[in-house]
């Protein structure tokens, strides 16, 4: 293949096999072509999620669903490059799955009914509603302290954050446009946050940073 090899992941397990709870029987038996990193390979499922968990950041992700919005599945696969905490799909409980690439497997996802239901759980938890629009009075992403526990709040793919979300947010913050576009994708939008969340708060030096 020009472009890469044709087969993603690895085969079966060369020699004898490892022992341990965290190996999946089938995986060393049959190879094991996941989406995962390296350290992954041939982990069960549950094993993965098991070893995220320990290491998730302080930061929540949220998004309306009240459009099947094709960007869903997007944010939570990039919510879970960046481990966020959860993810919040508020409004329609069934989205689009086709955009994760099967990262909700190894992610939370929780379902709201709507945003103030989002907001009183937010509370019960102590997290801040955070959206994320371009709307008259919000404060600039590039120049603002993130909280370290938050949790962004992302509109549908066009009107943006409903008139209930804004009310429910605690802020909001837009990210500097310098085109003739009104706004840019949501899914994009929200994998700046995540980064800029990154950015100003995680630990890059713990060894369990993934660069390819």
């Amino acid at each position: 293949m020009p472009h890469g090899p044709a087969e993603v992941g690895v085969g079966p397990w060369p020699g004898e096999w490892p022992t341990g709870e965290h190996w999946d029987p089938a995986l060393l038996r049959d190879g094991d072509r996941r989406n995962v990193v390296d350290r992954y390979r041939y982990w069960s499922l549950e094993a993965i999620r098991a070893d995220l968990d320990t290491r998730r950041h302080g930061f929540h992700v949220a998004i309306e669903n009240w459009q099947h919005d094709f960007n869903i599945g997007t944010v939570v696969r990039t919510a879970n490059a960046f481990l966020a905490a959860e993810v919040h799909i508020v409004g329609n409980r069934r989205w689009n799955r086709r955009g994760a690439m099967v990262t909700d497997r190894y992610q939370h996802v929780r379902h709201h009914p709507s945003v103030e239901d989002l907001a009183a759980y937010l509370r019960q938890e102590g997290l801040p509603l955070h959206g994320v629009d371009n709307l008259p009075g919000s404060q600039h992403l590039e120049s603002m302290r993130i909280p370290e526990r938050v949790c962004f709040l992302f509109g549908q793919e066009g009107p943006g954050l409903s008139e209930a979300a804004r009310e429910a947010c605690d802020a909001t913050f837009s990210i500097a446009q310098f085109g003739s576009t009104r706004s840019i994708n949501a899914s994009a939008a929200a994998a700046i946050a995540m980064h800029t969340w990154v950015v100003q708060h995680a630990d890059l030096d713990d060894g369990g940073t993934w660069r390819g």
